[in-house]
């Protein structure tokens, strides 16, 4: 595997279609996708020699991810605005090079602008898996 440039990380809001038509999230710069899984701890007693047991498959799945970037006003921008005023878990698609892509619903949780007198306007987001993803390899 050769080394990747973090521009080939995606991530793209659906548009509410039937299959959904994704659109790049525009004038990121910074994307960051995270993957947890909670455990259950199910260790007592008769745990053999005092050794932590986890219940398999029982904890909670949860898929995060923020991103930051210049602001370009572009139609991905006011789709992803009204998602974060409807809090609608909409179809995103996140695109992760030599990976594969996830995609599911997803609500933005944070919506930020920012700008200094003498700079660019910024943006981030950041949002919160909303139900099951599906993986597919690339």
């Amino acid at each position: 595997m050769s080394v990747q440039s973090g521009r080939d990380i995606l991530i793209r809001i659906g548009d509410g279609g039937d299959p959904p038509v994704f659109t790049s999230a525009a004038g990121l710069r910074l994307k960051t996708i995270s993957l947890n899984a909670r455990t259950v701890d199910v260790t007592n007693a008769d745990s053999a020699e005092g050794w932590r047991e986890l219940l398999a498959g029982a904890g909670v799945k949860t898929c995060s991810v923020s991103g930051s970037g210049v602001f370009v006003d572009v139609a991905a921008d006011a789709q992803i605005r009204q998602a974060f005023f409807d809090q609608a878990a909409l179809a995103w698609q996140l695109v992760i090079p030599d990976f594969g892509t996830l995609t599911g619903p997803f609500q933005v949780a944070a919506l930020d602008y920012a700008g200094r007198h003498d700079g660019e306007a910024t943006w981030s987001m950041s949002l919160a898996s909303a139900g099951p993803l599906v993986f597919a390899a690339l």
